[in-house]
């Protein structure tokens, strides 16, 4: 398993990564919609919907994305972000109160959540592609939501005593996740060394990529959160060793479009 799920990341790796740097922005769109739809055919599993339910739900946020490809602007693409950005600080509420909260359990209500966790992940990253220096952008997010998983796995072993949101994911820790947030300080820091960054700019950064880093844990324990009330342990099982596109992308759908607000708000370079 550790060796299938190593080769999995490695391929995702180097694809992900070729695919931030030297696809054209219709290309990398199309491919990170591709990504965002199949993560829609995993999200209708959560809405218990059968096949016929499952294809019109697909089809229907696959629409989304090319009529918000075509037709997009910069005053949607805010109205988009800031409603993003308020969903998840609702997400917060519903994870803090899990298994309490019982309202977002009824099928509709997944749906339209749904909507909110992957539609606004998908803009951000297109609009992030589509700023100047956008691959190195995009590249300190994924480095952030990487560095924070990473972080917390390995300071969770090693000192992991205080569950976090036992409720939720019983295997994260207080320290894994203090850990993670240390390793995306440093991951901020060297960004800013790297780009001679001072002052306003690269405390602004720091504390936008622990946000960022905050928020990709979020996005994670949300996920978890849809997986335990359905029962199930991985989204899917197209990644073999990583289980489906929702297991890798749950933790970017919260992180990126608080990236790409906090970086629009006040732009540290």
């Amino acid at each position: 398993m550790l060796k299938q799920r190593l080769i999995t990341g490695l391929i995702l790796g180097v694809g992900i990564l070729a695919t931030v740097w030297w696809a054209p922005l219709w290309l990398f769109s199309l491919i990170v919609g591709a990504a965002t739809v199949y993560g829609a055919w995993e999200w209708s599993n959560f809405c218990r919907f059968k096949s016929v339910g499952r294809v019109a739900y697909v089809a229907m946020l696959a629409i989304l994305i090319v009529l918000l490809f075509v037709g997009m602007d910069d005053a949607l693409a805010a109205i988009i972000t800031i409603s993003a950005v308020a969903f998840w600080l609702g997400a917060l509420v519903l994870v803090l109160r899990y298994p309490s909260e019982i309202k977002w359990r009824a099928r509709g209500h997944k749906l339209i959540i749904g909507m909110f966790v992957l539609i606004p992940a998908w803009l951000a990253l297109v609009r992030l592609k589509e700023m100047p220096n956008g691959e190195m952008l995009i590249l300190l997010l994924l480095l952030l939501v990487w560095g924070a998983d990473t972080g917390a796995y390995f300071a969770g072993r090693a000192l992991g005593k205080h569950k976090l949101m036992p409720n939720v994911s019983p295997g994260k820790t207080i320290e894994g996740f203090v850990g993670g947030l240390a390793v995306c300080m440093f991951i901020a820091l060297s960004f800013s060394i790297w780009n001679e960054l001072t002052g306003a700019a690269l405390v602004y950064l720091v504390l936008l990529s622990i946000v960022t880093a905050m928020a990709s844990v979020l996005g994670d324990l949300f996920e978890s959160m849809f997986k335990r009330e359905r029962g199930i342990k991985d989204s899917g099982t197209l990644l073999p060793g990583h289980g489906g596109v929702l297991d890798r992308i749950d933790s970017l759908t919260a992180a990126a479009p608080v990236f790409l607000f906090g970086l629009q708000m006040a732009p540290p370079f």
